[in-house]
């Protein structure tokens, strides 16, 4: 078989991965600022009152309930969510996917603050 193509492939024709994406444009790397400081932001706020929120009690005589794994709320409080917020933010800058590595970053983050209150609650 011969090949009866009329059209010549130079070596600048095949791709190699290199031009796939264009360029980010300087509006999209202000929002992808912003959502960084949101997620920075969240992540303080989640850091400082999660624990708060996770041992609150209406019915108890002095408003605080004493958490049997506080150890556990704590690692989670100071380690994980600092993690996964810088994590995110990495993440959100990266050349790939920065909305998409900002909003699962997000969940994350809602997902250790159910945590967290579900650790409070189970003293």
């Amino acid at each position: 078989m011969e090949n009866n193509s009329t059209t010549s492939h130079s070596g600048s024709d095949i791709p190699d991965g290199s031009g796939d994406r264009p360029r980010r444009a300087a509006a999209d790397w202000g929002w992808l600022t912003v959502l960084a400081l949101g997620v920075l932001v969240v992540g303080f706020f989640e850091a400082v009152l999660g624990p708060l929120f996770a041992i609150a009690c209406d019915s108890c005589r002095d408003g605080v309930r004493n958490p049997h794994l506080s150890y556990l709320l704590i690692a989670v409080a100071w380690y994980g969510v600092p993690l996964t917020a810088i994590g995110t933010v990495v993440g959100i800058y990266l050349p790939r996917g920065g909305g998409r590595a900002g909003a699962i970053g997000l969940g994350v983050l809602a997902a250790l603050m159910f945590v967290m209150v579900i650790i409070g609650r189970l003293a």
